[in-house]
C-alpha cells in the first residue's frame, strides 16, 4: 500500500557505517563510537553528534553532566527497553527499517521518552510515529487491535499519556459501525427465538470477532463499551462477548465439584485474572429486562457457573441471576441443575434457583402491574403470562424430583423452592407429590413432624385419580395425608354422581374472596388479585376436564360404531345423557372419571406417579 511504504524509514546511512551484530551492541564496527549508553543491563557503543542531533533528553544529560567529556549515559525506564532503544538509535543514524503496527507503539512511546520532537530535527521520530498512526492504523480494524495489542506489554501511563488506546479503541468502533452500515448489516433484529440470527451474524462478523479476543480484558472493556456507544448491532457484540468468553475461560470447571467433602482451592494467579474476566463480560453485557433478550441462555448460564466457581462478586451474579429468571419459562432442567462448590453442602446450588425463580416471580408482578394501571386486561386462560407462569410450575416441579435423591439436601433448602412458588402456578400437584415422595424415600430418618409439615404442601383436591390411588397405598405418606386423599377421592366420587355439589363449592371459592368494606384499599387490591388468581386457575381445571370428557366421549362414540354398526339410535342417547353430566360440578376438574378407558390420554401418563 502506498501509505505504508512512504512510513519505511529510509533515511541514508553514514559512509562508512553498517548495523554490528556482535555482542557488545556496537553500532559502527570501522568508526570508534565515543559514548556508551546503557538500557536495561545492555550497552550500546554509540557516537554522541547523531543522537543529540534527533534526541532532546540526551542532549540535555550531556550537558548537564559535570564531566564535558562524559562517555557512558544510563537510561532508566525506558519504555520497550533495549529492542525499542535499538529502533531509536537507527533512526538517529539514518538506517532503513520500516514502522509498522507492530513496532508502532514501542517507537513512539521511546520517542517520547528520548523528547525527539521537531525541535530538535525535522521529520523527527514523533512526527513519522504520530502520522503513521493517523494514516494507516487508524483506517484498519486489525491494525488497530494489532497497535493496541502492542500496548500492552508498554507502561499504561505512558501510552495513556500519547493517546495510543483511545485512538486505537475509537478506530475500531468507528470502522465497525461503518462497515456494518455500509453492508447493510444493521438492518438485522435480534428477537427472543432469533438463535438462527444470531449465528449467521457470528459467522459474518467472525474476522474482527477473532482479533478482538486477543486483547487483554480492560483494553477489550473500552473496545466494547465504545462500540455500543457508537451503535454496534446488539447481536454483533453478544458473539464477541461469547467468542471471548470461549477464548480466555478455558478450564473453568474442570474441579472435583462432585466430592462432598470438597473444598474450594486457593485462588491462584490464573483464576484471580478468570475471575476479573468474568466480572468484565457480565458489565459488558446488554441489560435486557424480559423474556426478549437476545443472549443465549446457554452463554447466561455459562457465566452463572463459571462466576460461581471463582467466587465473583455478589453483583456479577445477581446480574445472572436477574437476567436467567426473567426468561425462566425458557429454561430446561438441565440448565438449572447448577453444582454446588461449597463444602457439606447439597450436590445443587438450590440457593441460586431460588433467587432466579423469586426474579421470575417479580417479572410477572411487575407485568401484572402494568396491565392493571393500563386498564388492559390479559391474563385470562391461555395468556402470555399465565402460560408462563404454568410453564415455570412444571419446570420447578421437576426440578424439585431431581434433586430430591440427594442425600445431603436439607429439608429446609427443599421446602424453600416449594414455598417460593405460589400455588397458582399449578394446575394439578401430582409433580410435586412425586419429587415429595422421591424425598421421603431418600430421606427415612426424617421425623414425623416433619413429615407433616412436607405434605402439608399437597392440595389433595389438585390431585389426579392415578395419583390419589398411589397416595392411598403410600406407606410413606402419614397417616393424616392418607385419610386427607381417601376422603377428597370419595368426595370427587360422590360429586361425579350427584353433578351438583362441585357448583356450591365452586360458588363458596368465589364468595370467599369478596373483600370486607373494613379492608384498606391497599389489602382489597391484594385480595382481589388473588381472587382473580384464583378464578384463573378454576377456570383451567373446568376446561382441561372439558377437554378430557370430550376425548372419552370421540372414544365411546369409535367403540359403540365398532361394536353397533352405524349405532345412530344408541349414540344419540348416549350423547344426550353425556351432557347431563355436570362438568362444571366439582372444583376437581381435571380429574377422569373413568381411568379405565382405552382413550386415556397422554397427559394422565405424564403425570402418573410410579
Amino acid at each position: 500500500m502506498v501509505a505504508e511504504d512512504k512510513h519505511q524509514l529510509s533515511l541514508h546511512p553514514l559512509p562508512d557505517s553498517k548495523l554490528c551484530t556482535t555482542l557488545n551492541n556496537r553500532i559502527f564496527q570501522d568508526v570508534a563510537g565515543d559514548i556508551t549508553v546503557l538500557v536495561d543491563g545492555e550497552s550500546f557503543l554509540l557516537h554522541k553528534f547523531p543522537l543529540v542531533t534527533r534526541s532532546g533528553k540526551i542532549r540535555k544529560m550531556i550537558a548537564d553532566a559535570k564531566d564535558s567529556k562524559v562517555s557512558k549515559l544510563e537510561l532508566h525506564n525506558l519504555p520497550g527497553g533495549s529492542q525499542a532503544f535499538e529502533l531509536a538509535a537507527k533512526f538517529c543514524y539514518g538506517m532503513n527499517f520500516e514502522i509498522t503496527a507492530g513496532n508502532v507503539a514501542y517507537l513512539r512511546c521511546v520517542a517520547e521518552y528520548l523528547e525527539m520532537t521537531e525541535d530538535y530535527h525535522q521529520e523527527n521520530l514523533i512526527a513519522r510515529t504520530e502520522a503513521y498512526l493517523d494514516e494507516v492504523v487508524v483506517q484498519s480494524i486489525e491494525k488497530s487491535v494489532e497497535v493496541l495489542s502492542a500496548c500492552e506489554s508498554l507502561p499504561i501511563s505512558m501510552v495513556e499519556e500519547v493517546g495510543i488506546p483511545s485512538r486505537c479503541v475509537n478506530a475500531i468502533a468507528s470502522n465497525a459501525c461503518r462497515e456494518q452500515l455500509a453492508s447493510g448489516f444493521s438492518h438485522v433484529s435480534c428477537h427472543e427465538d432469533d438463535s438462527a440470527e444470531l449465528k449467521e451474524a457470528a459467522g459474518y462478523i467472525e474476522w474482527w470477532v477473532e482479533d478482538l479476543s486477543v486483547l487483554r480484558i480492560d483494553f477489550y472493556q473500552q473496545v466494547i463499551s465504545a462500540m455500543v456507544k457508537a451503535g454496534v448491532d446488539t447481536c454483533s457484540i453478544i458473539a464477541s462477548l461469547m467468542h471471548y468468553a470461549q477464548e480466555w475461560l478455558k478450564g473453568i470447571g474442570k474441579l472435583q465439584i462432585w466430592n462432598p467433602a470438597r473444598l474450594r482451592p486457593h485462588c491462584g494467579t490464573q483464576e484471580h485474572d478468570q475471575k476479573v474476566i468474568i466480572e468484565a463480560l457480565v458489565d459488558l453485557l446488554p441489560t435486557e429486562k424480559s423474556k426478549s433478550s437476545p443472549i443465549p441462555l446457554s452463554f447466561l448460564f455459562g457465566l452463572l457457573r463459571m462466576a460461581i466457581i471463582v467466587d465473583a462478586n455478589i453483583s456479577c451474579r445477581l446480574e445472572l441471576e436477574r437476567q436467567v429468571g426473567c426468561r425462566l419459562e425458557m429454561v430446561s432442567l438441565d440448565d438449572l441443575l447448577i453444582p454446588s462448590v461449597h463444602k457439606g453442602d447439597s450436590l445443587f446450588d438450590v440457593d441460586t434457583v431460588c433467587r432466579i425463580l423469586a426474579n421470575f416471580l417479580q417479572r410477572m408482578e411487575d407485568e401484572e402491574t402494568t396491565e392493571d394501571q393500563s386498564g388492559y386486561e390479559s391474563q385470562g386462560f391461555g395468556s402470555p403470562t399465565h402460560g408462563s407462569l404454568l410453564k415455570v410450575g412444571r419446570l420447578i416441579d421437576a426440578y424439585l424430583a431431581e434433586i430430591a435423591p440427594d442425600p445431603y439436601l436439607s429439608l429446609q433448602k427443599f421446602t424453600a423452592i416449594i414455598e417460593a412458588l405460589p400455588d397458582y402456578a399449578r394446575v394439578i400437584d401430582d409433580g410435586l407429590y412425586r419429587a415429595l415422595d422421591i424425598y421421603l424415600k431418600a430421606h427415612p430418618m426424617i421425623s414425623e413432624d416433619e413429615r407433616n409439615k412436607l405434605c402439608k404442601y399437597i392440595d389433595c383436591q389438585k390431585l389426579s385419580h392415578e395419583a390419589c390411588n398411589h397416595a392411598a397405598q403410600n406407606d410413606r405418606l402419614p397417616v393424616q395425608m392418607t385419610v386427607r386423599v381417601l376422603y377428597f377421592e370419595q368426595l370427587r366420587l360422590k360429586n361425579s354422581m350427584s353433578g351438583s355439589s362441585g357448583d356450591a363449592l365452586f360458588s363458596q371459592k368465589i364468595s370467599s374472596g369478596i373483600p370486607s368494606a373494613a379492608m384498606s384499599p391497599r389489602d382489597t387490591y391484594a385480595s382481589l388479585r388473588r381472587e382473580n388468581r384464583e378464578l384463573k386457575l378454576e377456570i383451567s381445571r373446568l376446561r382441561m376436564r372439558l377437554n378430557d370428557l370430550e376425548k372419552e366421549q370421540t372414544c365411546m362414540k369409535q367403540e359403540m360404531l365398532e361394536k353397533s354398526g352405524t349405532g345412530r339410535t344408541f349414540l344419540t342417547s348416549l350423547s344426550k345423557g353425556i351432557g347431563k353430566i355436570g362438568i362444571f360440578s366439582t372444583p376437581m376438574g381435571n380429574k377422569r372419571q373413568k381411568s379405565g378407558r382405552k382413550g386415556k390420554t397422554a397427559r394422565s401418563r405424564r403425570h402418573s406417579v410410579s
